[in-house]
């Protein structure tokens, strides 16, 4: 098999747009002779005549006219080549809401580091706004949060189905408020939650406040009912919305914001889909 000289084609090419050696030799920066023996140099090695030359022109032989599609690929593929190895490493800053940090975030990494072993990635966890605010002023690349976070249009991840969640050993005596364990102020799901209670006339009292790790570990402890994500609920826990009468909860989505602007970043981000829309296979449903 022929070892293909990339000065070679690429005078080969010259030739052929500029149907001129001289007028090749100065696209080149070079001399009739150097492109002269350059060419020589690929017809030898491929053993078949490309040029026909004579004092009136220079034209394609038939050899010469099938091989020229295919030596401009070479040389593009050599230029994406060198391209690759010398632009400069690719970070990709993603953002995910502290109540939406879950199990796939490992699957999730493992795609991105398959896809380009050389990216460098940096996660921001943080409340909804402030990522949002960070991807909007070009802080963040990409930032996955919930629906009831912000309104915009984003690609859906999935759904975010809701239970009331407690422990196993939790008692709710008749007559009684009902135990709550909510999410800190300014969360859309704790306020849903109330409304529902409220319409049901279920009474109900918050003695646990804290953001989502956190009031797992209460409902672990035994302390609290909660809305809480099935995806994210502890495996010490149970759904006991039916067994007390409790509401339906909404289904939420989780939802990714991005603005892709290159090919590298697109396949980014078709790798942080995928690896989220996989590991929720495994997940409760709702």
């Amino acid at each position: 098999m022929a070892v293909l000289d990339v000065e070679s084609v690429r005078a080969f090419v010259t030739v052929a747009d500029h149907r001129s050696f001289t007028r090749a030799a100065e696209a080149l920066g070079s001399t009739q002779g150097a492109v002269s023996v350059k060419l020589k140099r690929l017809e030898d090695r491929l053993g078949q005549r490309l040029i026909e030359r004579t004092p009136r022109q220079v034209r394609l032989s038939a050899q010469g006219a099938i091989f020229l599609a295919a030596a401009r690929d070479f040389l593009a593929a050599h230029e994406r080549a060198l391209a690759e190895l010398t632009a400069p490493p690719r970070r990709f800053r993603l953002g995910i809401a502290a109540h939406v940090m879950g199990p796939e975030v490992p699957a999730l990494l493992a795609r991105m580091n398959a896809v380009d072993p050389a990216l460098t990635v940096e996660v921001q966890i943080d409340n909804a706004r402030p990522l949002l605010d960070a991807f909007e002023a070009g802080r963040l690349d990409a930032a996955i949060i919930r629906s009831d976070d912000d309104r915009r249009a984003g690609e859906i991840l999935g759904p975010e189905p809701f239970g009331w969640f407690a422990a196993l050993g939790f008692a709710h005596r008749s007559g009684e408020s009902l135990r709550l364990a909510a999410s800190l102020p300014c969360c859309a799901v704790r306020d849903v939650a109330a409304r529902l209670l409220d319409r049901a006339g279920i009474a109900w009292t918050e003695v646990f406040l804290g953001g989502t790790a956190a009031i797992a570990a209460a409902l672990s402890a035994g302390l609290a009912v909660a809305a809480f994500p099935r995806r994210l609920a502890p495996a010490d826990v149970v759904d006991v919305g039916p067994a007390l009468g409790l509401p339906p909860l909404p289904v939420l989505s989780i939802v990714l914001h991005a603005a892709p602007s290159d090919p590298k970043t697109r396949e980014t981000l078709r790798a942080i889909t995928a690896a989220f829309r996989g590991a929720r296979h495994g997940f409760p449903k709702g």
